[in-house]
């Protein structure tokens, strides 16, 4: 059984890394210039180094049929820049499971594959897709939806450390991106973390950096470009997060039981 994840931020590599560790073949995509903040645990690094580890799972670029092929021979995650259309086609995948974290659907149907993972908000069980993973933090996150949809987006982040808008960092005008502290760096309320053109992009809030997006991105006014940890050096940036683990366990939930279901 092969499953393709669209996406491979920090959501869909925690998924991909669970699904990985239960013996299922993976394939995944990303944009040619990915966006992922969380890049210690973002597979998407893959696109732009050529291969990357998350936690002990490793995993490459591949822009062909064969490549692709190779790496699940081999052990490894490959990961497809889009358009990728012409490759996953080609491998007829059984499970596609949507974890771009849009917010919205960008294309998914519930007829792409026999089975239709959406992830968060913007997708609808038993109309474009066959089961929803609920993504936000609270009881019910990680929660398989068989019918209706996610907890609608609310535009806060989740709640850590007693922080929510504060503690992401966001383009303060339209420009190229220039990171001024890594992962791990400890930061206090006024640093400046980044630039965009020359811009300063301050920290509101103390902690430490967990995200960061990469050197040379075009951003937009408002667009999300790192996050600041209030929880401080106590925090492992390194391994996948209680957020994307149980996400990814109701991924696995879903997976198992359609693969179950076809024996």
């Amino acid at each position: 059984m092969l499953i393709y994840i669209k996406g491979a931020g920090d959501l869909a590599s925690g998924i991909a890394l669970r699904l990985h560790h239960a013996r299922f073949k993976i394939v995944m995509t990303d944009l040619p210039v990915p966006t992922a903040v969380r890049r210690t645990v973002a597979f998407s690094e893959a696109i732009r180094l050529g291969s990357t580890m998350v936690e002990d799972v490793k995993a490459e670029r591949a822009d062909t049929v064969e490549q692709v092929r190779n790496c699940i021979s081999r052990g490894v995650i490959p990961v497809v820049p889009v358009p990728a259309d012409q490759v996953i086609n080609s491998l007829h995948p059984e499970v596609i499971i949507d974890a771009i974290i849009a917010k919205r659907n960008l294309g998914t149907n519930i007829d792409d594959a026999q089975l239709v993972i959406g992830v968060g908000p913007g997708f609808t069980a038993g109309e474009d897709c066959h089961a929803v993973i609920e993504t936000k933090r609270g009881h019910n996150l990680g929660r398989v939806i068989h019918e209706g949809s996610a907890i609608p987006n609310t535009g806060i982040p989740g709640e850590i450390g007693g922080e929510t808008v504060n503690r992401v960092i966001r383009a303060p005008i339209d420009g190229i991106f220039h990171p001024a502290k890594d992962f791990g760096n400890v930061v206090y309320k006024g640093d400046i973390v980044a630039y965009v053109d020359g811009t300063p992009v301050f920290t509101v809030i103390s902690g430490i950096i967990r995200g960061m997006l990469q050197d040379g991105v075009y951003v937009t006014k408002g667009f999300k470009c790192g996050d600041v940890d209030p929880r401080g050096t106590s925090v492992d940036f390194m391994t996948v997060s209680d957020k994307a683990m149980a996400i990814a366990g109701g991924a696995l939930e879903a997976v198992a039981a359609f693969a179950a279901d076809q024996r």
